[in-house]
């Protein structure tokens, strides 16, 4: 048989031309100069190989989708959000003794929400801990239910939350349950069409609908939420499937953190909800006035809250912001904990910049991997990190999950953000960042615990690997503006 050679190469050249035309679009639209040239190098080097990623995970910014959304959050910041909320106050109080104005203020502006007194907030460790907490809280509901994940899977949890909430519903009680679009992709028909006919509004979440955009995976929501009531909230890193229960025998035992809020601050948490939901339906969720004000104090507790929610039609880069804001705060210590570890170039400096002051700056990053790409990038950068005085574990018992920053001894967050590229621009996240030596306390023995069972990385990783090893984690390095 003769092989049609001409054919080959108009193949070959016609990939190579979209390869540039490609990575033209690719320099003017992504939103960092080094994704910009990964992509660009990427797509004309090897066009075959990277134009259909480029068609999923590329254009980072698209058409009419960032100004639409940044329009649509202004007005509902100006039109919907608490009475009560008052961001020129926050400047003031606890918060500012515990980290500094500036620091407040810096924040407060970053996230457009104010430090909020008068809260109470619970640690929830691992997934037995937190679906026991949110499913009883749900179990309570009187009036409505917010809920919203990342993932939702139809396994034994799945089931167990649809059968509490078909079950809430027939009681009167509003649900409304938001999930990605992209994250949940397995998740049946059948599972959706079970809980709409029982009364639950159901929706996913995804940027567009218009069928140019169909193939986009950035911009996700990787927000966790669950509000009952606007009495409890709950924020971490969890999603609904066993896996966050160890169901996964390769991950397991999974270790993640929850939080479990009462008092002001659940307004905040709320508000994140409606903001997402108004976008995925265009409708704000039909609540009760009495129930969508300002919760009361939690009793005596009197911790100061913010939440901060970054998300990619943000004005600023909030996540990646927020990151250098809450390192550059620490004077003694600054503990981070997430499942990846590729941190951008302002992180990097941050990060740094406080050991060169004297802070103890710890990270805590799994042993497992669930994501090989990233995991292999990931040992490039704590070697970097390493050599620049950074002090880096790796949890052993099962995969690290959780995400949590630790200040000092005066302020913790916790919530969905990773130390990744995606969280710092690509992805919707949610934080809370709490003020209180006690409830640091709290999250300093946790983490404790965790370091334990830990073994902290050496340069030997890098250098002990092997030649081949190496070039694969430079090669992973590359992809680190998507990851």
């Amino acid at each position: 048989m003769h092989f049609d050679w001409l054919s080959l190469g108009s193949l070959i050249f016609a990939a190579h031309l979209l390869g540039v035309l490609a990575a033209g679009h690719a320099i003017l639209n992504t939103r960092t100069s080094q994704g910009a040239i990964a992509w660009a190098v990427s797509l004309v080097a090897v066009p075959y190989v990277t134009l259909i990623p480029y068609l999923f995970l590329g254009r980072s910014k698209f058409s009419g989708y960032v100004d639409k959304r940044r329009i649509e959050s202004e007005l509902l910041r100006t039109r919907a959000h608490p009475s009560a909320w008052d961001t020129r106050a926050s400047s003031a109080g606890r918060p500012a003794e515990a980290l500094g104005h500036h620091v407040v203020r810096a924040l407060t502006r970053l996230s457009g929400m104010p430090f909020l007194g008068g809260n109470a907030v619970r640690t929830l460790v691992n997934g037995d801990a937190t679906f026991a907490a949110i499913l009883d809280a749900i179990e309570r509901a009187r009036h409505y239910v917010l809920i919203q994940f990342f993932i939702v899977r139809d396994d034994a949890l799945g089931e167990m939350l649809k059968a509490l909430l078909l079950t809430k519903a027939a009681q009167g009680v509003r649900v409304c349950f938001l999930y990605d679009s992209i994250g949940s992709f397995d998740l049946p028909q059948r599972y959706v069409a079970a809980l709409i006919a029982g009364g639950v509004e159901m929706h996913p979440f995804a940027t567009s609908h218009r069928f140019v955009n169909r193939f986009q995976l950035n911009f996700r929501n990787h927000r966790k939420i669950v509000v009952v009531d606007g009495e409890c909230a709950f924020v971490g890193g969890h999603n609904v499937g066993v896996e966050y229960l160890g169901g996964n025998p390769r991950l397991s035992p999974w270790r993640d953190t929850h939080i479990e809020l009462r008092g002001p601050i659940v307004a905040s948490v709320q508000f994140v909800f409606v903001e997402d939901w108004h976008w995925a339906t265009q409708r704000l969720p039909r609540l009760e006035p009495s129930q969508a004000e300002q919760p009361e104090s939690a009793g005596d507790a009197d911790m100061h809250c913010l939440v901060v929610a970054p998300g990619p039609a943000d004005k600023d880069e909030t996540g990646s912001l927020f990151f250098v804001e809450a390192i550059n705060a620490a004077q003694t210590r600054i503990w981070i904990t997430s499942p990846y570890l590729v941190p951008d170039e302002a992180v990097f400096s941050a990060l740094r910049l406080a050991v060169m002051r004297g802070v103890d700056v710890r990270i805590l990053i799994p042993s497992r991997r669930d994501h090989y790409v990233v995991f292999e990038a990931s040992k490039l950068y704590a070697y970097d990190l390493i050599r620049a005085g950074v002090r880096i574990f790796r949890y052993r018992p099962g995969f690290l999950h959780q995400k949590v920053v630790l200040i000092d001894d005066v302020a913790a967050a916790i919530g969905s953000a990773n130390l990744d590229n995606r969280s710092f621009r690509l992805n919707f996240e949610i934080m809370v960042l709490t003020i209180d030596r006690g409830f640091a306390s709290e999250v300093e023995a946790m983490l404790q615990r965790d370091f334990e069972q830990a073994w902290e990385v050496e340069r030997g990783e890098y250098r002990n690997a092997s030649a081949l090893r190496q070039i694969i984690m430079h090669v992973a390095r590359l992809f680190s503006p998507i990851l």
